[in-house]
């Protein structure tokens, strides 16, 4: 694998030294074309996400983002239940010791 990466290292230098290719690195409407093209795969990814959803809310379903919100909720509802539960069990053995 690392004489792979080191050819395609020596060939994008050969790439970098071309006039050419440093005219187009350098325009403007190529590097905005690359930032586009390079945003595609998240922007893909959002709407795919959106869409599923928007299936899931159609269907009444729950996505996996509110199932993980609402298992959340829960952990924090038992840990109070379980805290007031504790001080309610010390303030009746305190008022059974008076």
């Amino acid at each position: 694998m690392g004489s792979l990466k080191k050819t395609l290292f020596d060939q994008g230098m050969k790439w970098f030294s071309d006039a050419r290719v440093l005219r187009l690195v350098q325009d403007e409407r190529f590097t905005k074309a690359v930032m586009a093209a390079m945003s595609v795969p998240g922007r893909a990814q959002s709407f795919a996400r959106e869409q599923a959803e928007n299936v899931a809310k159609a269907m009444a379903l729950a996505t996996q983002t509110e199932v993980k919100d609402l298992r959340r909720i829960v952990r924090q509802l038992e840990d109070e239940l379980r805290e007031l539960k504790a001080a309610e069990s010390g303030a009746n053995k305190k008022s059974a010791a008076e």
